[in-house]
């Protein structure tokens, strides 16, 4: 595939990495098209400012709509597609499954479905360069003990109703790349941080937790470990494995930097102390809470993501976790406008 300027349909981009990669590439001068359905953690506000020589589009709508992405690709002779489209939250998964099999599995078939037909009658040249690019995550992997990673070679050991239904939809874009010849890629990563993620997710979560006075809750004993990549290294990990990757190949893209839930939190009250400190002169981490563990909890996650450095020259920019996190928190503090819109409460106490 070459540098030129490409034409992507973006699925799921109004939430946190959908956005942060449009962002990007529209930054580098590609012409993208954002395709969600605007769920809870869908907001337009995450496409506010963004610019450069590209462009972007909006378009309301879900991916089980066949025909809908089937006129996307025409119309906008589409020559990626990258799936960021997902029912995410693990908590979610367990107390309501059936939107992530509606989502997760149907919505991929529905993708996979359309860009194969849409593939087809394009020009060799053309259909050369089409890529289809399924995001997944490590949870499909399983838990791991206290040693090893994940990696590309690993079988898949889903252990929640989420991470079982973003395997099944891994498993059918292996099958659409194996029996129609569509060309896809699929990248498994490890925990996300940055700006603009919904604030279900732990770091977040803590964040506005601490920032409004109320209880951190920590699950179990929070020894769970994680294995953290900021946004912005993991979208640049999908860009080339868009770009570079093999058709039907995976791609894992991890942080290297495993800490526990507890380490964390307390990392994040230690950065608020200074940023934000609380007006009793308390620590922010006075109040951790523990709370019952989460049903099925994976213990811990880690990624080797040396095949993507060898083949795709993947490298990350934010290697201090400690650093990127800080500077996370920063932009939550400096962003009370996101903040007010998607959670409908300023991150001020």
């Amino acid at each position: 595939m070459t540098s030129t300027s490409r034409n992507l349909l973006v699925t799921g981009a109004c939430g946190f990495i959908g956005s942060n990669f449009v962002r990007q590439r529209v930054a580098e001068g590609h012409n993208v098209t954002v395709l969600d359905a605007l769920t809870y953690a869908g907001h337009k506000e995450n496409l506010d400012g963004i610019s450069g020589p590209g462009s972007v589009e909006l378009v309301v709508g879900n991916i089980c709509n066949g025909p809908l992405v089937a006129e996307l690709l025409t119309r906008n002779k589409i020559n990626g597609l990258i799936n960021f489209a997902a029912e995410s939250h693990v908590d979610r998964s367990i107390d309501a499954p059936s939107a992530f099999i509606e989502t997760n599995i149907n919505g991929t078939f529905t993708l996979l479905n359309a860009s194969y037909e849409y593939w087809k009658t394009l020009p060799e040249s053309e259909k050369n360069q089409f890529r289809y690019v399924q995001i997944s995550t490590d949870e499909v992997y399983g838990s791991l003990g206290t040693t090893g990673k994940f990696h590309e070679k690993l079988p898949y050991e889903p252990n929640s109703p989420y991470s079982a239904s973003k395997a099944a939809a891994d498993h059918l874009v292996r099958a659409w790349h194996h029996t129609y010849g569509l060309p896809t890629v699929t990248t498994n990563c490890s925990n996300n941080y940055g700006p603009r993620q919904f604030p279900e997710k732990l770091i977040p979560h803590m964040i506005f937790c601490a920032l409004n006075g109320k209880p951190l809750p920590v699950y179990g004993d929070g020894g769970n470990i994680r294995d953290w990549i900021h946004v912005e290294d993991h979208c640049n990990g999908i860009w080339l494995a868009l770009t570079k990757g093999k058709p039907g190949g995976t791609y894992c893209f991890g942080g290297n930097s495993e800490r526990n839930n507890l380490d964390v939190v307390r990392n994040i009250c230690r950065a608020l102390d200074k940023l934000s400190p609380r007006k009793d002169g308390k620590s922010h981490d006075t109040s951790i809470t523990f709370v019952k563990d989460r049903l099925g909890h994976d213990r811990r996650y880690a990624i080797d993501d040396s095949l993507a450095q060898r083949e795709l020259g993947f490298t990350r920019v934010y290697k201090d976790f400690e650093a990127g996190l800080g500077a996370t928190i920063q932009w939550y503090l400096e962003n009370g406008a996101w903040v007010r819109a998607v959670t409908g409460k300023a991150a001020t106490k």
